[in-house]
């Protein structure tokens, strides 16, 4: 009986050990593909900001949605995101301030507090105006959690990751979000919650 019950034990972790891993090496995988087809919006997910200035990872972001949007992948972007306690500004409205400076065409949603929040806001919104398709901006670990995310809202949407910014310069740094974005990814198919990892205060 006690070898049967170390056999199911030992078969137990490593299935566990088997979903990990692959959600991981999807991780990795998605992180590395740039889909950017013509679209009726790029979206800008939402990275800290300090008193309407973005920071380095929301900074990022932004500038990489301003090449695709001067690319000609969408005639708009959307940025989204709402504020934190103390803040004069919201996520979304810091964005949108430095693209318009660069002469972007931006609309501004001003919601969410975690990724899955701001996506049922942009669905919302774009629901509103008759759009659909979507091509979304974040870091490339964060790339499959939200474009899952995204594509339950029901939304028809790829994702074109920025490569600058601190998630992605160094090894270390890289690990770290593979295997927070991992959990983070699990956590949402099993719950259907959102549970944060990105980095918003860098």
């Amino acid at each position: 009986m006690l070898h049967v019950v170390r056999r199911l034990v030992a078969l137990v972790v490593l299935l566990v050990l088997l979903v990990v891993g692959g959600t991981a090496v999807s991780v990795w995988w998605v992180a590395r593909q740039d889909d950017r087809p013509s679209s009726d919006v790029i979206v800008v997910l939402g990275a800290s900001q300090f008193d309407g200035r973005p920071s380095s990872v929301f900074k990022a972001r932004l500038q990489h949605a301003r090449a695709l949007f001067e690319d000609g992948v969408a005639p708009r972007v959307v940025t989204v995101g709402g504020s934190r306690p103390g803040d004069r500004t919201t996520e979304a409205e810091a964005g949108a301030a430095f693209l318009r400076e660069r002469d972007v065409d931006v609309l501004a949603v001003p919601h969410g507090s975690n990724t899955l929040e701001s996506l049922v806001a942009v669905d919302g919104v774009m629901a509103e105006n008759g759009w659909s398709t979507a091509v979304l901006v974040t870091d490339p670990w964060h790339s499959m959690r939200s474009r899952r995310m995204a594509r339950d809202q029901g939304m028809a949407a790829e994702t074109s990751p920025t490569r600058a910014g601190p998630s992605v310069r160094t090894r270390e740094t890289q690990v770290r979000y593979i295997a927070r974005e991992t959990l983070a990814y699990l956590y949402y198919r099993a719950f259907g919650r959102s549970g944060e990892s990105g980095p918003r205060a860098v």
